[in-house]
């Protein structure tokens, strides 16, 4: 894929944090004609206090796990507020050191990954769901594809988009394009700065560029690609063709090693598809979902 601009870059980086919606703690916002309110909540979990967002009362568990730096509060608005309330208890989690899942502070050890699935497979076990799907954004969908090959038992279908198993050079020039957070527009950077504070986001920031990177010096850079054929569960790939983060490689890659899987490409998506398009992206999930 040709080299993205840094302004191509920055500019699907504004586009997602410009959709940043807020809403207080335990205040219910009303929802789609025939769901619930969304609740929020804190779980100790392996050592830790993790913030969630819980909706709906369906049979079917869903957890959504956001990307660098996110949060239930600022990724996944639209899929809190309008999938299937009846079909599906949808929940949205802050891994350790984001959102509201502070403290700790947020680190990035080369296992981070991994420590992320085992702290999303036991708190959805907290909330007694004990076999559940996921919903990967960018280093979510990471997360999620580790949590699928490591604890098959308890995963009932996958959907990723904007994830990559491993970094290759390209990769590492996207991610220093956007290291400094002071070359950000202030559209783009207040509303993290809003959620972490100036200097929490740009410290935090920098050590995310650090952390990822750190996959280059891996063999094949490697984060996760030899798990791949370990997933067992039905698994749905979305990618947004015009994604500046990801080139398209990467989501050919996980669609050839994960043997039960499906592409869907979408041809005017960017690296924030769910948000941009999150009318579209809801229905084929909601259709993956519910086939048997």
């Amino acid at each position: 894929m040709a080299w993205v601009s840094c302004t191509n870059l920055l500019s699907s980086f504004r586009a997602t944090l410009a959709s940043v919606k807020g809403a207080p703690v335990w205040a219910p916002r009303l929802l789609s004609p025939y769901s619930t309110f969304v609740k929020s909540g804190m779980k100790n979990v392996n050592g830790v206090h993790l913030h969630y967002q819980q909706t709906g009362s369906g049979s079917h568990a869903v957890l959504l796990l956001p990307g660098a730096l996110g949060s239930s509060h600022t990724d996944f608005g639209p899929q809190l507020d309008y999938l299937n309330k009846e079909y599906f208890t949808v929940v949205a989690w802050d891994p350790r050191g984001y959102g509201k899942s502070i403290p700790p502070e947020r680190d990035f050890p080369l296992d981070f990954f991994s420590r992320d699935a085992g702290d999303a497979v036991a708190l959805m076990k907290a909330l007694s769901f004990n076999k559940f799907s996921m919903l990967g954004w960018s280093d979510g969908g990471i997360t999620a594809l580790t949590a699928a090959a490591v604890y098959p038992s308890v995963m009932n279908k996958l959907v990723v988009w904007g994830a990559n198993a491993y970094v290759t050079q390209e990769d590492l020039q996207l991610y220093n394009a956007v290291r400094d957070v002071s070359t950000w527009s202030e559209k783009m950077r207040k509303p993290m700065e809003k959620i972490y504070g100036p200097e929490y986001f740009a410290k935090t920031w920098l050590k995310w560029v650090e952390g990822i990177s750190q996959f280059a010096l891996q063999p094949d850079g490697n984060i996760c690609r030899e798990m791949l054929p370990q997933i067992v569960c039905p698994t749905l790939i979305i990618h947004g063709q015009k994604d500046p983060m990801v080139p398209n490689f990467h989501p050919e890659f996980l669609h050839k090693h994960i043997k039960n899987s499906r592409l869907h490409l979408m041809p005017e998506g960017k690296h924030n598809l769910h948000l941009r398009f999150s009318k579209d992206f809801n229905k084929l999930v909601e259709e993956f979902l519910l086939e048997r």
